[in-house]
C-alpha cells in the first residue's frame, strides 16, 4: 500500500541592488536582486520547505540557519538536494512539485523551461513533473511595490 503525502513551502525575500536574482538556480538578469545569507533563491527555499513539510522534517531554517557562517552565499540547490535526500532515505520519492513566484519585474516567462529543467535536475525528475508559474502581485503590497518576491510550492511524496 502507497502512503502520500504533501508538503506546502512559501518564502519572501526584499529586493536590493548589487545582489543576482536567482530562481530556481537560474540566474536571471535584473537590476535587483534577492536579499538574504544564502543566495536567497525564493523558489528554491520554498520547494525546499515543501519537501520537509512533507517528510515532517522541520523547516529550510532548522537543517541551514541564517545565523551559521557556512551558508554565506550558498546556492540554494544545495539545501533542495539536501530535503530530497532526507525524503529519500525516509524511503519517499517526489511525485511532483508545484510552485508559483510572484515577482512584479522582470518578467520571467522566457525562462520557465531553464528553471523547470534545473529544477529537474537537481531533484532527480523527469521535467513533466515540476511545473513553475510567475505572478505579479498587481501593484499591491510590497511584491507588488517591487521591494520584495514570493514564492510558493506543494510537494507530493510517495512512500512505496
Amino acid at each position: 500500500m502507497s502512503e502520500y503525502r504533501t508538503g506546502l513551502g512559501w518564502d519572501v525575500h526584499r529586493l536590493a541592488p548589487h545582489r543576482p536574482l536567482i530562481l530556481g538556480g537560474v540566474a536571471i538578469p535584473s537590476e535587483l536582486g534577492l536579499e538574504g545569507h544564502s543566495d536567497a533563491d525564493v523558489l528554491a527555499h520554498a520547494i525546499t520547505d515543501a519537501i520537509l513539510g512533507a517528510a515532517a522534517l522541520g523547516d529550510i531554517g532548522m537543517h541551514f540557519p541564517d545565523t551559521d557562517p557556512r551558508w554565506q552565499g550558498a546556492g540554494s540547490l544545495l539545501f533542495l538536494a539536501h530535503a530530497r535526500d532526507l525524503a529519500r532515505a525516509r524511503g519517499y520519492r517526489i511525485v511532483n512539485v508545484d510552485s508559483t513566484v510572484i515577482l512584479e519585474r522582470p518578467k520571467l516567462t522566457g525562462f520557465r523551461d531553464a528553471i523547470r529543467r534545473q529544477l529537474a535536475a537537481t531533484l532527480e525528475l523527469d521535467a513533466d513533473r515540476i511545473s513553475v508559474k510567475f505572478k505579479t502581485a498587481e501593484k499591491v503590497g510590497p511584491v507588488g511595490e517591487g521591494r520584495s518576491a514570493e514564492a510558493q510550492a506543494i510537494v507530493t511524496l510517495r512512500l512505496d
